[in-house]
């Protein structure tokens, strides 16, 4: 006897965690980023999508003072580890949702790995994050390259995992208005 496990239809769980997700980021939005942002007068790591100097790094580093530190390793960070998995939950979930609608699946397959990969991106970029704070202060600048790197990687990445769930939901939504004319 073959007893399977029903699963959540591939929306809803792109709803759930979507909804989970977009919890985790206003928290980080509102609260731990803008605590560290307020602490130290500088953006955080997070919302540079763009990278960051070893100059800067060392600068927000420093300005955090020691209970900043503790801070952005305490409670940022361990935001920052849920949150890109839920990201990648939910846009693989919407792809595999789309994919069920006659959404290409070469589209779908590309979109999925975009989003794995951003998901990576960003636990290297947490994970650089760490190692800078608990280096302070000397923090080896191959480190904030590769930090910085990683941010850069990371919004691009998502960026274009996005852009592939919007172009999915667009060729979706054009072939039922099609149908429908």
């Amino acid at each position: 006897m073959s007893m399977t496990i029903p699963t959540r239809p591939d929306g809803r769980q792109a709803a759930l965690f979507g909804l989970a997700a977009a919890g985790v980021y206003l928290m980080m939005i509102f609260v731990t980023l803008a605590h560290i942002e307020a602490v130290s007068g500088l953006r955080p790591f997070d919302m540079r999508p763009g990278g960051y100097s070893a100059e800067l790094a060392h600068a927000l580093i420093t300005d955090l003072g020691p209970s900043g530190r503790r801070y952005y390793l305490t409670r940022q960070i361990p935001l920052d580890l849920v949150y890109p998995a839920l990201m990648a939950l939910t846009l693989v979930s919407l792809l595999k949702w789309l994919g069920s609608r006659d959404v290409s699946q070469r589209l779908v397959r590309l979109g999925t790995w975009l989003s794995i990969a951003a998901a990576i991106a960003d636990y290297l970029e947490n994970a650089g994050i760490c190692v800078m704070i608990l280096s302070w202060p000397d923090i080896p600048a191959n480190t904030v390259l590769a930090a910085s790197v990683a941010s850069i990687v990371k919004s691009g990445l998502t960026t274009a995992a996005v852009l592939i769930v919007l172009l999915g939901a667009g060729l979706w939504a054009y072939k039922r208005i099609r149908t429908y004319a």
